[in-house]
């Protein structure tokens, strides 16, 4: 197996890659995370984001094998998946925001409004619903959704706050939200 250097063209080192030379993964990675990371942050606008989406492009680019190098070039590869995945991450965090208005505006009407005995009928099973739903998830991941749901508090806090690292917290809060969505099916609004 030829030994990969900085000079090795793109070609050769996904091939080196495959064969499992891991350092040419190293190179890759320094000759286009500057890329990934400008057009994350471009489209993201937050660092952290960016420099969370860099990782996770590389990853599944080195996990993934779909990459042919005799079809197109590495850097149009590696732009078209991190803008696409950059655009899946703001349409996750629309929805979010989009969710948490609907629960300050349902909690607003509540307040000058008192629920009908249908409607507290309806939201104590939605409650139940979802605290049972909440119970059968792993612990950690429970917390951080309770801590970030109904505390208000951000992941980066939630990270500080539990000793653990920003992307450990995210990883966790994706996989409780994704058990949810099974466990409650159109259960909940």
């Amino acid at each position: 197996m030829a030994r990969v250097s900085a000079d090795t063209s793109d070609a050769e080192l996904v091939y080196s890659l495959r064969a499992g030379q891991q350092e040419a993964l190293r190179i890759l990675y320094e000759r286009y995370s500057g890329l990934v990371y400008t057009l994350a942050l471009k489209i993201l606008n937050q660092p952290g984001e960016a420099e969370d989406l860099t990782q996770e492009v590389f990853l599944n680019f080195w996990q993934q094998e779909k990459f042919d190098p005799d079809r197109a070039a590495l850097s149009t590869y590696l732009s078209v998946m991190t803008r696409s995945r950059a655009i899946n991450k703001l349409e996750s965090r629309s929805s979010r925001q989009r969710s948490l208005q609907r629960l300050q505006q349902n909690k607003v009407l509540g307040e000058s409004t008192p629920p009908t005995p249908l409607e507290q009928a309806s939201l104590t099973e939605q409650e139940e619903t979802l605290r049972q739903a909440l119970s059968q998830l792993a612990d950690n991941q429970r917390k951080i959704l309770e801590m970030n749901f109904y505390q208000g508090i951000s992941q980066a806090e939630i990270a500080q706050q539990l000793g653990m690292p920003l992307g450990t917290v995210k990883t966790n809060a994706r996989k409780g939200l994704i058990k949810l969505r099974e466990l409650l099916g159109d259960a909940v609004g």
